[in-house]
Protein backbone atom coordinates (compact mmCIF):
# COMPACT_ATOMS: atom_id res chain seq x y z
CA UNK A 1 0.00 0.00 0.00
CA UNK A 2 1.24 3.45 -0.78
CA UNK A 3 0.60 5.99 1.97
CA UNK A 4 -1.14 9.16 1.37
CA UNK A 5 0.98 12.07 0.35
CA UNK A 6 2.89 10.12 -2.17
CA UNK A 7 2.84 11.11 -5.82
CA UNK A 8 -0.41 9.40 -6.68
CA UNK A 9 -2.02 12.61 -7.94
CA UNK A 10 1.10 13.85 -9.66
CA UNK A 11 -0.76 14.71 -12.81
CA UNK A 12 -2.63 17.42 -11.00
CA UNK A 13 0.41 18.87 -9.23
CA UNK A 14 3.72 17.99 -10.88
CA UNK A 15 5.33 15.64 -13.40
CA UNK A 16 5.71 12.10 -12.23
CA UNK A 17 9.42 11.88 -12.89
CA UNK A 18 10.14 14.44 -10.14
CA UNK A 19 9.08 11.84 -7.59
CA UNK A 20 11.90 9.51 -8.59
CA UNK A 21 15.46 9.80 -7.32
CA UNK A 22 18.67 7.93 -8.09
CA UNK A 23 20.03 5.97 -5.14
CA UNK A 24 22.74 3.76 -6.45
CA UNK A 25 21.94 0.36 -7.85
CA UNK A 26 18.15 0.66 -7.84
CA UNK A 27 15.21 2.98 -8.05
CA UNK A 28 13.24 4.05 -5.02
CA UNK A 29 10.30 6.24 -4.39
CA UNK A 30 10.41 9.15 -2.00
CA UNK A 31 7.69 11.47 -0.89
CA UNK A 32 7.01 14.29 -3.28
CA UNK A 33 8.60 17.53 -2.05
CA UNK A 34 6.09 19.62 -3.91
CA UNK A 35 2.87 20.47 -2.16
CA UNK A 36 -0.20 18.72 -3.39
CA UNK A 37 -3.09 21.05 -3.96
CA UNK A 38 -6.11 19.16 -2.86
CA UNK A 39 -8.37 22.19 -3.11
CA UNK A 40 -7.88 22.39 -6.92
CA UNK A 41 -10.80 20.98 -8.78
CA UNK A 42 -10.06 18.25 -11.24
CA UNK A 43 -9.59 19.15 -14.85
CA UNK A 44 -12.45 18.76 -17.19
CA UNK A 45 -10.35 16.35 -19.19
CA UNK A 46 -9.35 14.14 -16.23
CA UNK A 47 -11.20 11.92 -13.84
CA UNK A 48 -10.05 10.25 -10.63
CA UNK A 49 -10.75 6.59 -10.16
CA UNK A 50 -10.00 4.61 -6.98
CA UNK A 51 -8.72 1.15 -7.82
CA UNK A 52 -7.66 -0.98 -4.81
CA UNK A 53 -6.64 2.02 -2.71
CA UNK A 54 -4.87 3.85 -5.53
CA UNK A 55 -5.99 7.05 -7.06
CA UNK A 56 -5.59 6.94 -10.83
CA UNK A 57 -6.27 9.66 -13.27
CA UNK A 58 -8.18 8.83 -16.39
CA UNK A 59 -8.06 11.22 -19.29
CA UNK A 60 -11.26 11.82 -21.06
CA UNK A 61 -11.33 12.99 -24.64
CA UNK A 62 -12.57 16.45 -25.26
CA UNK A 63 -14.78 15.17 -27.99
CA UNK A 64 -16.68 12.91 -25.58
CA UNK A 65 -17.39 15.83 -23.21
CA UNK A 66 -18.24 18.41 -25.90
CA UNK A 67 -21.88 18.62 -26.89
CA UNK A 68 -22.86 17.86 -30.52
CA UNK A 69 -23.32 20.79 -32.89
CA UNK A 70 -26.69 21.21 -34.36
CA UNK A 71 -26.86 21.79 -38.14
CA UNK A 72 -28.57 24.99 -39.19
CA UNK A 73 -29.82 23.45 -42.47
CA UNK A 74 -32.97 21.49 -42.55
CA UNK A 75 -32.53 17.85 -43.17
CA UNK A 76 -33.23 17.02 -46.81
CA UNK A 77 -34.86 13.75 -47.77
CA UNK A 78 -32.46 11.24 -49.36
CA UNK A 79 -32.94 10.92 -53.10
CA UNK A 80 -32.21 7.55 -54.71
CA UNK A 81 -29.72 7.99 -57.58
CA UNK A 82 -30.24 5.43 -60.30
CA UNK A 83 -27.15 3.44 -61.24
CA UNK A 84 -25.86 3.87 -64.80
CA UNK A 85 -26.82 1.05 -67.11
CA UNK A 86 -24.14 -0.99 -68.82
CA UNK A 87 -24.04 -0.58 -72.55
CA UNK A 88 -23.39 -3.63 -74.73
CA UNK A 89 -20.53 -3.43 -77.20
CA UNK A 90 -22.64 -5.23 -79.77
CA UNK A 91 -25.18 -2.43 -79.78
CA UNK A 92 -22.39 0.12 -80.10
CA UNK A 93 -20.92 -1.76 -83.04
CA UNK A 94 -24.24 -2.03 -84.80
CA UNK A 95 -24.82 1.69 -84.31
CA UNK A 96 -21.37 2.45 -85.74
CA UNK A 97 -22.04 0.16 -88.68
CA UNK A 98 -25.34 1.81 -89.41
CA UNK A 99 -23.69 5.22 -89.27
CA UNK A 100 -20.92 4.10 -91.68
CA UNK A 101 -23.54 2.60 -94.02
CA UNK A 102 -25.46 5.81 -94.01
CA UNK A 103 -22.32 7.77 -94.89
CA UNK A 104 -21.55 5.35 -97.70
CA UNK A 105 -25.06 5.59 -99.07
CA UNK A 106 -24.80 9.37 -99.10
CA UNK A 107 -21.51 9.19 -101.00
CA UNK A 108 -22.94 6.71 -103.48
CA UNK A 109 -25.97 8.90 -104.10
CA UNK A 110 -23.75 11.92 -104.71
CA UNK A 111 -21.61 9.92 -107.15
CA UNK A 112 -24.72 8.72 -108.99
CA UNK A 113 -25.93 12.31 -109.33
CA UNK A 114 -22.58 13.33 -110.78
CA UNK A 115 -22.62 10.45 -113.29
CA UNK A 116 -26.16 11.37 -114.36
CA UNK A 117 -25.00 14.92 -114.96
CA UNK A 118 -22.01 13.69 -117.01
CA UNK A 119 -23.97 11.13 -119.09
CA UNK A 120 -25.37 13.56 -121.67
CA UNK A 121 -21.87 14.63 -122.70
CA UNK A 122 -20.71 11.02 -123.09
CA UNK A 123 -23.77 10.17 -125.13
CA UNK A 124 -23.04 13.06 -127.41
CA UNK A 125 -19.46 11.91 -127.94
CA UNK A 126 -20.63 8.36 -128.69
CA UNK A 127 -23.12 9.54 -131.28
CA UNK A 128 -20.47 11.70 -132.88
CA UNK A 129 -18.12 8.70 -133.10
CA UNK A 130 -20.84 6.59 -134.67
CA UNK A 131 -21.46 9.30 -137.20
CA UNK A 132 -17.77 9.53 -138.12
CA UNK A 133 -17.24 5.76 -138.44
CA UNK A 134 -17.60 4.55 -142.03
CA UNK A 135 -20.23 1.97 -142.85
CA UNK A 136 -18.70 -1.44 -143.53
CA UNK A 137 -20.31 -3.55 -146.18
CA UNK A 138 -20.80 -7.29 -145.89
CA UNK A 139 -18.35 -7.78 -148.71
CA UNK A 140 -15.41 -6.87 -146.40
CA UNK A 141 -14.56 -10.43 -145.13
CA UNK A 142 -13.26 -11.58 -148.55
CA UNK A 143 -10.96 -8.55 -148.53
CA UNK A 144 -9.52 -9.68 -145.18
CA UNK A 145 -8.86 -13.15 -146.56
CA UNK A 146 -7.13 -11.62 -149.52
CA UNK A 147 -4.89 -9.58 -147.23
CA UNK A 148 -3.97 -12.70 -145.20
CA UNK A 149 -3.00 -14.53 -148.37
CA UNK A 150 -0.91 -11.56 -149.46
CA UNK A 151 0.89 -11.52 -146.10
CA UNK A 152 1.63 -15.23 -146.35
CA UNK A 153 3.01 -14.78 -149.85
CA UNK A 154 5.25 -11.95 -148.65
CA UNK A 155 6.55 -14.10 -145.78
CA UNK A 156 7.32 -16.98 -148.15
CA UNK A 157 9.10 -14.63 -150.54
CA UNK A 158 11.18 -13.17 -147.67
CA UNK A 159 12.11 -16.65 -146.46
CA UNK A 160 13.16 -17.69 -149.97
CA UNK A 161 15.10 -14.48 -150.55
CA UNK A 162 16.90 -14.64 -147.17
CA UNK A 163 20.30 -16.39 -147.38
CA UNK A 164 20.38 -19.96 -146.10
CA UNK A 165 22.53 -20.55 -143.00
CA UNK A 166 25.91 -22.18 -143.50
CA UNK A 167 25.72 -25.93 -143.26
CA UNK A 168 29.11 -25.98 -141.57
CA UNK A 169 27.71 -24.15 -138.52
CA UNK A 170 25.14 -26.87 -137.88
CA UNK A 171 27.57 -29.76 -138.40
CA UNK A 172 29.80 -31.40 -135.84
CA UNK A 173 33.23 -32.80 -136.58
CA UNK A 174 34.87 -35.97 -135.34
CA UNK A 175 37.95 -38.18 -135.65
CA UNK A 176 37.66 -42.00 -135.92
CA UNK A 177 40.57 -44.43 -135.73
CA UNK A 178 41.01 -47.71 -137.59
CA UNK A 179 43.92 -50.16 -138.09
CA UNK A 180 45.11 -50.41 -141.73
CA UNK A 181 47.41 -53.39 -141.04
CA UNK A 182 46.39 -56.91 -140.21
CA UNK A 183 45.71 -57.79 -136.58
CA UNK A 184 43.67 -60.74 -135.39
CA UNK A 185 41.16 -60.51 -132.61
CA UNK A 186 39.24 -63.66 -131.56
CA UNK A 187 40.47 -65.35 -134.74
CA UNK A 188 39.22 -62.52 -137.01
CA UNK A 189 41.35 -59.99 -138.89
CA UNK A 190 40.33 -56.44 -137.83
CA UNK A 191 42.21 -54.68 -140.65
CA UNK A 192 40.28 -51.72 -142.11
CA UNK A 193 41.79 -48.81 -144.09
CA UNK A 194 40.44 -45.81 -145.96
CA UNK A 195 40.85 -47.75 -149.21
CA UNK A 196 38.58 -50.46 -147.82
CA UNK A 197 35.98 -47.81 -147.01
CA UNK A 198 36.27 -46.29 -150.49
CA UNK A 199 35.63 -49.75 -152.01
CA UNK A 200 32.33 -50.12 -150.12
CA UNK A 201 29.21 -49.49 -152.16
CA UNK A 202 26.95 -49.20 -149.12
CA UNK A 203 27.33 -47.35 -145.80
CA UNK A 204 29.69 -49.18 -143.49
CA UNK A 205 28.86 -49.72 -139.77
CA UNK A 206 31.62 -48.43 -137.52
CA UNK A 207 31.52 -51.23 -134.97
CA UNK A 208 33.88 -52.66 -132.35
CA UNK A 209 33.81 -49.63 -129.99
CA UNK A 210 34.14 -50.90 -126.41
CA UNK A 211 35.02 -47.69 -124.58
CA UNK A 212 32.27 -45.67 -122.88
CA UNK A 213 33.73 -42.26 -123.74
CA UNK A 214 34.09 -43.27 -127.39
CA UNK A 215 30.59 -44.75 -127.37
CA UNK A 216 29.13 -41.50 -126.01
CA UNK A 217 30.81 -39.62 -128.86
CA UNK A 218 29.25 -42.06 -131.33
CA UNK A 219 25.80 -41.46 -129.84
CA UNK A 220 26.29 -37.69 -130.13
CA UNK A 221 26.87 -37.89 -133.90
CA UNK A 222 24.18 -36.57 -136.26
CA UNK A 223 23.44 -37.35 -139.85
CA UNK A 224 25.54 -35.12 -142.12
CA UNK A 225 28.45 -34.72 -139.69
CA UNK A 226 31.97 -35.09 -141.08
CA UNK A 227 34.84 -37.07 -139.58
CA UNK A 228 38.55 -37.58 -140.14
CA UNK A 229 39.72 -41.11 -141.00
CA UNK A 230 42.80 -41.81 -138.85
CA UNK A 231 45.19 -44.73 -139.41
CA UNK A 232 46.45 -46.05 -136.09
CA UNK A 233 48.71 -48.87 -134.88
CA UNK A 234 50.79 -48.75 -138.05
CA UNK A 235 54.19 -47.49 -139.34
CA UNK A 236 52.99 -43.97 -140.17
CA UNK A 237 49.89 -43.14 -138.11
CA UNK A 238 47.98 -40.02 -139.07
CA UNK A 239 44.92 -38.48 -140.73
CA UNK A 240 44.51 -39.89 -144.25
CA UNK A 241 41.07 -38.63 -145.37
CA UNK A 242 37.49 -37.79 -144.46
CA UNK A 243 34.12 -39.54 -144.31
CA UNK A 244 30.49 -38.61 -143.69
CA UNK A 245 28.01 -39.84 -141.09
CA UNK A 246 24.99 -41.09 -143.04
CA UNK A 247 23.11 -42.92 -140.27
CA UNK A 248 22.94 -42.12 -136.57
CA UNK A 249 23.71 -44.54 -133.77
CA UNK A 250 22.04 -47.95 -133.42
CA UNK A 251 22.81 -51.06 -131.28
CA UNK A 252 26.07 -52.85 -132.08
CA UNK A 253 24.93 -56.38 -132.89
CA UNK A 254 28.51 -57.70 -133.10
CA UNK A 255 28.74 -57.46 -129.30
CA UNK A 256 26.14 -60.26 -129.03
CA UNK A 257 27.91 -62.61 -131.47
CA UNK A 258 30.37 -65.00 -129.76
CA UNK A 259 32.30 -65.38 -133.03
CA UNK A 260 32.75 -61.61 -133.51
CA UNK A 261 36.19 -60.09 -132.75
CA UNK A 262 34.75 -57.73 -130.09
CA UNK A 263 32.21 -60.02 -128.43
CA UNK A 264 30.94 -58.78 -125.04
CA UNK A 265 29.00 -61.38 -122.96
CA UNK A 266 27.74 -58.65 -120.59
CA UNK A 267 25.87 -56.89 -123.37
CA UNK A 268 22.42 -58.37 -124.06
CA UNK A 269 20.00 -57.76 -126.95
CA UNK A 270 17.35 -56.63 -124.44
CA UNK A 271 19.81 -54.13 -122.92
CA UNK A 272 22.55 -53.28 -125.48
CA UNK A 273 25.57 -51.41 -124.11
CA UNK A 274 27.35 -50.52 -127.35
CA UNK A 275 26.40 -48.59 -130.46
CA UNK A 276 27.46 -48.12 -134.07
CA UNK A 277 27.11 -45.40 -136.71
CA UNK A 278 27.12 -45.85 -140.48
CA UNK A 279 29.69 -43.90 -142.48
CA UNK A 280 30.42 -43.24 -146.16
CA UNK A 281 33.68 -42.41 -147.89
CA UNK A 282 34.17 -38.70 -148.60
CA UNK A 283 37.77 -38.09 -149.78
CA UNK A 284 41.37 -39.25 -149.37
CA UNK A 285 44.35 -36.95 -148.80
CA UNK A 286 47.31 -37.16 -151.16
CA UNK A 287 49.62 -36.77 -148.19
CA UNK A 288 48.52 -37.77 -144.69
CA UNK A 289 48.86 -35.44 -141.72
CA UNK A 290 51.14 -37.51 -139.55
CA UNK A 291 50.97 -37.95 -135.79
CA UNK A 292 54.32 -36.16 -135.45
CA UNK A 293 52.90 -33.04 -137.13
CA UNK A 294 49.77 -33.21 -135.01
CA UNK A 295 51.82 -33.31 -131.81
CA UNK A 296 53.90 -30.34 -132.92
CA UNK A 297 50.75 -28.36 -133.73
CA UNK A 298 49.22 -29.47 -130.42
CA UNK A 299 52.05 -28.11 -128.31
CA UNK A 300 51.13 -25.51 -125.64
CA UNK A 301 50.15 -22.30 -127.42
CA UNK A 302 49.71 -24.09 -130.76
CA UNK A 303 46.53 -24.14 -132.90
CA UNK A 304 45.70 -27.72 -131.79
CA UNK A 305 46.67 -27.47 -128.09
CA UNK A 306 43.08 -28.27 -127.03
CA UNK A 307 42.41 -31.09 -129.49
CA UNK A 308 40.85 -34.08 -127.74
CA UNK A 309 42.78 -36.68 -129.80
CA UNK A 310 46.12 -35.24 -128.64
CA UNK A 311 45.09 -34.99 -124.98
CA UNK A 312 43.50 -38.47 -124.98
CA UNK A 313 45.65 -40.33 -127.48
CA UNK A 314 44.14 -43.76 -126.73
CA UNK A 315 40.57 -42.63 -127.44
CA UNK A 316 39.36 -44.21 -130.71
CA UNK A 317 36.50 -41.72 -131.27
CA UNK A 318 37.15 -38.08 -130.41
CA UNK A 319 35.58 -34.72 -131.08
CA UNK A 320 37.07 -32.02 -133.34
CA UNK A 321 36.13 -28.35 -133.10
CA UNK A 322 35.18 -26.29 -136.17
CA UNK A 323 38.36 -24.22 -135.96
CA UNK A 324 40.51 -27.35 -135.70
CA UNK A 325 38.68 -28.88 -138.67
CA UNK A 326 39.27 -25.81 -140.85
CA UNK A 327 42.93 -25.62 -139.85
CA UNK A 328 43.60 -29.30 -140.65
CA UNK A 329 41.67 -29.14 -143.93
CA UNK A 330 43.82 -26.15 -144.98
CA UNK A 331 46.94 -28.24 -144.34
CA UNK A 332 45.48 -31.16 -146.29
CA UNK A 333 44.60 -28.93 -149.29
CA UNK A 334 48.22 -27.82 -149.58
CA UNK A 335 49.28 -31.42 -150.07
CA UNK A 336 46.78 -31.92 -152.90
CA UNK A 337 48.41 -32.05 -156.30
CA UNK A 338 48.14 -33.57 -159.76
Amino acid sequence: MVPKGWATSRVACAPWWLSLAWQGPGLSQRPCKFPIRSDRPPSSHTTKVNISGFEAVRFASAASKMPKRKSTHAEEPAVAVPEPRRRSMRLQRTEDETESKAVKNEKASKAAIKTEEDEPSTKKTRTSKQETEPVVNKSSPPAKKATKKAVKREEVEEASSSPAPDESEEKNYWLLKAEPESRYENGVDVKFSIDDLAAKTEPEPWDGIRNYAARNNLRAMKKGDLAFFYHSNCKEPGIVGTMEIVKEHSPDLSAHDPKAPYYDPKSKPSDPKWSVVHVKFHEKFNKPITLKELRELGAPGGPLDKMQMIKQSRLSVSKVSASEWKFLMAIAERSFGP
